[in-house]
């Protein structure tokens, strides 16, 4: 019997495949073996914390808390009081038609607020309540600066309503705003005033 080549193709394929075998064994075993250890404790540490969880007494569950009844709410409108429909936007109201007597003569000079318009909200204020604490310019935009009663500030300009008599800001100033009233004459009709608003010191 002649000795085994490396030069042997037959026994050079098997020393090829037993090395590979050989390698992965080798490389299964040094994977394996420290799992196995690490997962014996860690399983044996479950069961222990498992077994502590089953052993605590347990707690009682809290009563839910009880359902408040649904209780129905009925909008009233009987008829004394003036009925506004809840989802229909907010607006101030128009300004009242000056009343006159009877046999009042009525002049028609063909001046009267625009009672078809939504108030602005500065409009709710008598014009000595509120106070000019400067302006802003942006651009070619200017606006004064006001402060309500209510400590809120307020940006205007050119073209809005202040005050309670129909007051529509006609020019603004670094020191005053004009206006142009709109108030009752007296007899029935209306009659223009200007007014302003001069910067608070």
């Amino acid at each position: 019997m002649r000795p085994l080549s490396t030069s042997d193709p037959v026994s050079s394929s098997t020393l090829s495949r037993r090395s590979t075998i050989f390698r992965a064994l080798a490389t299964i075993l040094v994977v394996c073996v420290p799992l196995a250890s690490c997962g014996g404790g860690s399983m044996a540490d479950l069961r222990s914390y498992v077994a502590g969880i089953k052993t605590r007494p347990g707690t009682p569950i809290e009563d839910l808390p009880p359902i408040q009844p649904y209780v129905v709410y009925t909008y009233p409108c009987d008829g004394a009081i003036q009925c506004v429909d809840p989802f229909e936007p907010f607006f101030l109201a128009p300004p009242n038609k000056p009343q006159c007597e009877p046999d009042c003569p009525v002049a028609d000079n063909g001046i009267s607020p625009d009672f078809d318009r939504n108030r602005e909200e500065l409009e709710s204020y008598p014009l000595d309540a509120l106070r000019m604490m400067g302006t802003l310019e942006k651009g070619e935009q200017f606006w004064a600066i006001l402060r309500g009663p209510d400590s809120i500030i307020h940006r205007v300009q050119v073209g809005n309503f202040i005050g309670q008599n129909n007051g529509k800001i006609t020019g603004i100033s670094e020191d005053r705003i004009e206006l142009l009233e709109i108030i009752p004459n007296g007899r029935g009709g209306w009659e223009e005033r200007d007014a302003e608003l001069a910067l608070a010191e």
